[in-house]
C-alpha cells in the first residue's frame, strides 16, 4: 500500500495529473467500464470488481494512486474554482505562456449582488470551459470542490465572501444557475465538470473567541435548519442534480456531519432523492480525523473512519481513510460492500465525465488554451463586476463629469489593489486592473497616496503624502475597507466597524470640503453610518472583491460609463451588533442573546438593509398580473396533484408568473433588479418581516421607457416551516411587495386548512458519541458555546 501511495505522490509531483485510462489497448479494454453503451453504474461496478481489497482501501483519499496493474492512472479529486480556475492540489499553472493564467471573476459575494442568474450561468460556463482546457493539457482534474453555498448570516464570518449572500432563496436560485453552467446542464450526456456543494451543513464559523470550526457543535432547531441552513443544499441535490457534496468540519446537534447518516443518508440521499447517479460525498480536508479528535465522537481512530464511511462519506480529503480503514476493516467495523459503494460512486462520476470514453466523441476533450481567457471571457469578468457594484450614497456628485483639467486624489490601501481584488480561492489572472490603473486611463491628473495600510495598520507613519495628494486635487476618492488580512478561511472578524485609523483619515479628508467618494471594499459589510452621516462625503460605493477588471469597473461606474444597479446581498448592521449576539448562536429569530439574524428577523435598525442599492435614475413599479383576492388551499393542492408533481412545493401558484412593469422616469439608461418579497400573518409566530420569493434583473431600461419582469411563484414560495421542519401551506393574509420600500404591493388571502407540502424526516433520538477515554471534556468550547446550547435545549 505504501508503494502505491508513494508512486501516486511522485506522479502528482511531476504534474502528470489528468492521465486517461486507455480503453483501446490497455488492460481494461475488454472490461465493461470501457463499454460506452453500458450504464455508468454497470461500468463502475465492473471496474471496482477488479480491485483487490488493498487497492480499494488505498483509493479512498483525495489523492488516489489508481491501480497501475489495470492501467488505471492516479487521480486527484481536489480542484478549486470558486470564481475561476484556482490554485489547488490538482491545478497546475505553468510558469509562463500557455496555462499560466485563467480568467479571474469577482468573488461570489459581489456576483450575488448582481441578482442575475443568467450571468451566473455564463460565468460558470466559462469556468468549466477553461477547466476542460486545463484538463486536456494534464493540468487539472475534472472534479471541483465548489461552490460554497452556506448562507452568510453573520457578518463576522471570514468565508462569507465565498457565498452569494444571506438569503436562502437567493442562494438556492444562484446555485441552480451556477450548476447549470459548471456541469453543462442538469442531466447531460457528458458533464463539463463535477461541482461540489459545500459545506454540508451549518458551517459558518472559522475561529471566533476560542470556538474553532474543527470542533464547533452547531446547535440549531430543526425549524431553522430546514428554513435557513439547508435550502441551498436542497437546490443542489434535489433540484440541480449536482455531482458531489462536501460534509463540513463542524457537528450539527452533537453529531459530526461527516459521520451523520441522518444528514448524509436520510436527508441528502433519501429525502432529496440524490441517488440516481451514484453521486459522492467528500469530507472537508481532515474532517474525518476531527470525528475522533477534537469532536471525540468515536472512541478510536478505526471507529472514526468506519463511522464516516458507513454514514456515506465516500472520499476522505486527507490520509485518514488510507491509514486507518485497513485496521477498521480487520475489526469488522464496516463491510466490503460499503467500501465498494463508495468507490462505485466515485468512478461512476468519472464515467459521466467521459473519463473512459474516446476523446473524439466528446466536444469538451477538444478544448485547448485558445479557449482560456478569451475576449468574451474578459468582457464577462468586467460585466460581472459592474453588475454587482452597489451604490449606497449619492448626493448628486455621481456620475462624475471630468475634464482634462480635473485632478483626483486616489487614496487608501485599496487604491492600487491588485491581488486584493481576487479575495480567496484564487488562481493566476491574466491581469489585475486596479483602481489606480483605471484612473490613469482617464484624461485627468491622478495624485496617488496609499496612506493607511488597512484595518491592521494603527500607525500614522505614511499619512503625510495623503494630505499632499488631497491638497493638490479637485476631487478625493478613498478606497479602503477590509480584505483577506481580516476576513478569510480560518479567520473570522472581531469587529464590523471601520478601524479608528481609517475613520480618522476619512474624516480629515472630508474636512477639505472637496467632493469626496468612498469605495467600501471587501466581502463582509462594515458599519458605514459615519460616512452616510457626513455631509462632506458625497458618495459611497460597495465594491466587494471585483476580480481581474475590478478597478476599471469601479471607475466606469464613477464616471457614468456604466450605471450602478447592484443590491446588497447581506444586511449592513450597526457596529454594536457584535455585542448583541455571539457567532455561536445559530438561531434566526430574536431571543435573549440575539436581536435576530438577516433582514427577515433582525429587530434593530440596519445601516443598509438587504437589497439596498441606488441608481443614477428613478424607477417606479406596477404589478400587472391579476391576483384573486382569495385562494382555496384545497383547490391549489388539487391542481398540483393533478399534474403528478413529484414535489408539491415546486407546483406553480396561480398565476404562476407575476408580471411587474418597471418604468424608468429619469434621464439615465440603467439596469434594474426587481426584488419580490412576501409578507403577512400566516403560519407559526413570530412572523418574518418579509421573505424574498423571486427576483429578475432587467437590462438597459432607457429613460422614459418600461420593461417587464416575469416573476415565477410556486406553492413553496408561500409556505412556512413548522417546528418539526415540515413545509406547510397555511391559511392567512398574504402580501407581495416589489423592492425594499416597497414600490408596489398586492394582497390576497389563502383559506382552508393547513396542508403539508413536504414532510421532514425527524432525527433519531439521543444521539451521542462514545468519547475518547482519558480526554473527556478536554476540548472545551470557547466563549459563547454555552449560549449555543441554550438556544436548542
Amino acid at each position: 500500500m505504501s508503494i502505491l501511495l508513494v508512486t501516486a505522490i511522485l506522479l502528482f509531483g511531476s504534474e502528470v495529473l489528468a492521465l486517461f485510462p486507455d480503453c483501446v489497448n490497455g488492460p481494461l479494454r475488454n472490461n465493461t467500464v470501457c463499454d460506452t453503451s453500458a450504464s455508468s453504474l454497470s461500468r463502475a461496478t465492473a471496474l471496482i470488481s477488479l480491485f483487490t481489497i488493498e487497492e480499494k482501501l488505498i483509493n479512498t483519499g483525495n489523492t488516489s494512486p489508481g491501480v497501475p496493474r489495470l492501467g488505471l492512472p492516479p487521480y486527484q479529486w481536489w480542484q478549486e474554482a470558486l470564481h475561476g480556475v484556482a490554485s489547488s492540489p490538482g491545478v497546475k499553472f505553468s510558469d509562463s505562456g500557455d496555462y499560466s493564467y485563467a480568467t479571474s471573476f469577482p468573488q461570489p459575494i459581489l456576483m450575488g449582488a448582481a441578482f442575475d442568474d443568467s450571468l451566473i450561468t455564463d460565468v460558470a460556463t466559462v469556468v468549466s470551459t477553461e477547466v476542460r482546457a486545463f484538463n486536456n493539457a494534464n493540468r487539472a482534474g475534472l472534479d471541483f470542490w465548489t461552490p460554497n453555498i452556506n448562507p452568510f448570516k453573520d457578518p463576522r464570518w471570514g468565508r462569507g465572501q465565498e457565498t452569494p449572500g444571506e438569503d436562502p432563496f437567493h442562494l438556492s436560485s444562484y446555485v441552480h444557475a451556477l450548476i447549470n453552467g459548471l456541469q453543462g446542464g442538469y442531466d447531460p450526456k457528458y458533464k463539463r465538470i463535477v461541482a461540489t456543494c459545500k459545506h454540508f451543513a451549518g458551517y459558518d464559523i472559522e475561529s471566533w473567541n476560542g470556538n474553532f470550526r474543527y470542533q464547533f457543535d452547531a446547535q440549531m432547531q430543526i425549524q431553522d435548519m430546514v428554513e435557513y441552513y439547508l435550502p441551498p443544499f436542497q437546490s443542489c441535490a434535489r433540484d440541480s442534480n449536482v455531482g458531489a457534496f462536501m460534509c463540513s468540519y463542524n457537528a450539527v446537534n452533537g453529531v459530526p456531519t461527516c459521520a451523520d447518516p441522518y444528514l448524509l443518508q436520510n436527508i441528502l440521499r433519501e429525502h432529496w432523492g440524490w441517488t440516481n447517479e451514484q453521486q459522492w460525498v467528500v469530507s472537508d480536508c481532515d474532517a474525518v480525523q476531527n470525528i475522533y479528535l477534537p469532536h471525540e465522537w468515536a472512541s478510536s481512530r478505526e471507529q472514526a473512519v468506519a463511522d464516516a464511511l458507513n454514514a456515506g462519506t465516500d472520499i476522505n480529503c486527507g490520509t485518514y481513510y488510507q491509514n486507518h480503514l485497513p485496521a477498521a476493516f480487520a475489526q469488522g467495523l464496516f463491510n466490503e460492500s460499503t467500501l465498494d459503494r463508495a468507490l462505485i460512486r466515485q468512478y461512476s462520476s468519472l464515467i459521466r465525465l467521459g473519463y473512459f470514453d474516446p476523446p473524439e466523441s466528446q466536444p469538451y476533450r477538444q478544448y485547448d488554451f485558445s479557449n482560456v481567457n478569451t475576449p468574451e471571457a474578459q468582457q464577462l469578468a468586467y460585466r460581472a463586476a459592474v453588475e454587482g457594484i452597489t451604490l449606497l450614497k449619492n448626493d448628486g456628485l455621481l456620475p462624475l463629469s471630468l475634464s482634462p483639467s480635473s485632478s483626483i486624489a486616489l487614496i487608501g490601501d485599496w487604491a492600487d489593489a491588485t491581488q486584493q481584488m481576487q479575495g480567496n480561492y484564487y488562481g493566476r489572472p491574466p491581469y489585475l486592473h486596479s483602481p489606480l490603473y483605471a484612473a490613469r486611463q482617464l484624461n485627468v491628473t491622478v495624485n496617488y497616496a496609499q496612506g493607511i495600510g488597512g484595518q491592521g495598520d494603527p500607525t500614522t507613519d505614511n499619512w503625510r503624502p495623503v494630505w499632499q495628494a488631497a491638497e493638490a486635487s479637485d476631487l478625493i476618492i478613498f478606497a479602503g475597507g477590509i480584505d483577506n488580512s481580516v476576513e478569510s478561511e480560518g479567520n473570522d472578524r472581531v469587529s464590523i466597524a471601520w478601524s479608528g485609523g481609517q475613520l480618522d483619515m476619512i474624516g480629515q479628508l472630508a474636512i477639505y470640503g472637496k467632493p469626496m467618494i468612498v469605495l467600501q471594499m471587501g466581502g463582509g459589510q462594515i458599519d458605514s453610518s459615519p460616512l452616510v452621516n457626513n455631509p462632506n462625503i458625497s458618495a459611497l460605493l460597495w465594491g466587494g472583491y471585483p476580480g481581474q477588471d475590478g478597478g476599471v469597473a469601479l471607475f466606469d461606474i464613477i464616471t457614468g460609463k456604466a450605471a450602478p444597479a447592484g443590491r446588497l446581498p447581506t444586511t449592513q448592521y450597526p457596529a454594536s451588533y457584535i455585542h448583541e449576539v455571539p457567532m455561536t448562536d445559530m438561531s434566526l429569530r430574536p431571543g435573549p442573546h440575539n436581536p435576530g439574524r438577516t433582514y427577515k428577523w433582525y429587530n434593530g435598525t440596519a445601516v443598509f438593509e438587504f437589497g439596498s442599492g441606488l441608481h443614477y435614475t428613478n424607477f417606479t413599479a406596477q404589478i400587472q398580473s391579476s391576483l384573486q383576492q382569495s385562494y382555496s388551499i384545497s383547490t391549489l393542492l388539487a391542481t398540483c396533484r393533478a399534474s403528478n408533481a413529484t414535489y408539491l412545493d415546486r407546483c406553480p401558484f396561480s398565476p404562476s408568473t407575476l408580471e411587474v412593469t418597471i418604468s424608468n422616469t429619469g434621464n439615465v439608461s440603467s439596469d434594474y433588479v426587481t426584488l419580490l418579497f412576501l409578507t403577512g400573518s400566516f403560519g407559526p409566530a413570530p412572523y418574518p418581516k418579509k421573505s424574498l420569493v423571486a427576483y429578475q434583473r432587467l437590462f438597459s431600461i432607457s429613460p422614459q421607457s418600461t420593461s417587464t419582469a416575469n416573476l415565477n411563484l410556486t406553492l413553496g414560495s408561500l409556505a412556512r416551516v413548522d417546528e418539526q421542519g415540515n413545509k406547510v401551506l397555511y391559511p392567512g393574509d398574504y402580501a407581495l411587495m416589489v423592492d425594499i420600500q416597497p414600490m408596489a404591493m398586492v394582497n390576497f388571502t389563502l383559506t382552508g386548512n393547513p396542508v403539508v407540502l413536504d414532510e421532514w424526516p425527524q432525527p433519531p433520538k439521543n444521539r451521542k458519541g462514545s468519547g475518547v477515554e482519558g480526554l473527556e471534556g478536554y476540548f472545551a468550547g470557547g466563549y459563547g458555546s454555552d449560549v449555543a446550547q441554550e438556544t436548542v435545549s
